[in-house]
């Protein structure tokens, strides 16, 4: 029920003009629980999978014009493909291996259209998380990896939301039935609400001067109402396994039939941490970095701004981002880019229309 009232509420914004404003696309594959999006063009180039949160809807990676990450992406000569995770119904029991068996077969896809040439794999928040373990089980798999607020390491202390989160949330909460989206939502606003309430309300009235900041903070606010009922056994390891017990930082992460940590990620990484962001800060990633057996790893910290509603989000929707952050992310992706991926131009050729 609470689900189906904010879900109400956000229709009611989206009346008003705030609804998302999305990149065209088709559907390349799709299965019981995702989809798998293709934004590119005939033409092949280096190919992009972004793996959206499976909390709430994948549209904040492309929620305007003015705020998409999608196009930016795009205007940067990359095929971008993107894995949106849908609505579950009924008793689910796909967890963390299923999702990433899921993140594999498109991979997979992905690299059978351009003759093998090996995908960038990119995430935000806890899709960063679940690109991240599948890169663990399969990291000769893809060119490389691209954490943007995404948390790895959930050592006690990391932040006060994780230590406050995994003592709101008791380990018997959470079951297999679908999860509504709107208990995480409370979960999270009990566990911060310096984050996910005062904040918002502070970046609010700071926007209220700035037409530009001010619409995309509503855009926001219209986004964080579109609630969608979660996998209940996902929910349930994401808390239990990763948040209270630390498995994939302390290298006791079962996938499959692996365990995977830090010492089985072995494929260049980059991560873009938001200094102002509670819930994926700095050392939240940093401690996962510094146990990997490769040196080709590096984190880009990105100043806060205002009229990106939560400091989580602003990596994919800030005009400061946009400007000083995103450059360094496909500055290190062309580095990367893997050689049998047609030629692309360089970032002096490309115009500052494309950006």
């Amino acid at each position: 029920m609470s689900d189906l009232l904010r879900c109400a509420q956000g229709r009611t914004l989206e009346a008003f003009g705030l609804g998302p404003r999305e990149s065209p696309y088709d559907i390349l594959a799709s299965g019981a629980f995702w989809r798998l999006r293709d934004y590119g063009k005939p033409t092949p180039a280096q190919p992009v999978l972004i793996v959206a949160a499976p909390i709430k809807r994948a549209y904040i990676w492309d929620l305007a014009p003015s705020a998409s990450a999608v196009n930016y992406i795009l205007h940067q000569d990359f095929h971008v493909y993107l894995l949106e995770w849908l609505p579950v119904e009924g008793t689910d029991e796909n967890g963390l291996s299923e999702y990433a068996s899921i993140i594999s077969e498109c991979v997979a896809r992905i690299s059978s259209r351009w003759v093998g040439a090996k995908t960038f794999l990119m995430g935000h928040s806890l899709g960063g998380t679940l690109a991240a373990i599948f890169a663990a089980s399969e990291s000769e798999s893809i060119r490389g990896l691209v954490l943007l607020s995404a948390p790895l390491c959930f050592r006690p202390e990391t932040s006060r939301f994780r230590d406050a989160l995994v003592s709101l949330v008791p380990s018997d909460l959470i079951d297999t039935r679908p999860c509504p989206g709107s208990l995480l939502s409370h979960a999270s606003a009990l566990a911060s609400p310096e984050t996910f309430v005062w904040a918002r309300f502070a970046d609010a009235m700071l926007s209220g001067a700035d037409d530009h900041a001010r619409e995309i903070h509503a855009r926001v606010e219209r986004w964080a109402l579109d609630e969608v009922p979660l996998s209940g056994e996902l929910v349930r390891q994401i808390i239990e396994w990763l948040y209270r017990e630390n498995r994939f930082c302390g290298g006791n992460l079962k996938i499959g039939n692996k365990l995977i940590g830090p010492s089985t990620l072995t494929t260049p990484t980059l991560a873009a941490v938001n200094v102002d962001d509670e819930v994926a800060p700095i050392v939240s990633v940093k401690p996962f970095f510094e146990a990997m057996p490769i040196k080709d790893v590096r984190i880009a910290e990105i100043p806060g701004e205002i009229g990106v509603c939560l400091q989580h989000l602003g990596i994919l929707i800030g005009r400061e981002a946009r400007a000083a952050g995103w450059p360094k992310i496909i500055t290190w992706m062309d580095l990367h880019a893997d050689p049998r991926a047609p030629a692309r131009r360089t970032l002096n050729e490309r115009s500052s229309v494309d950006v």
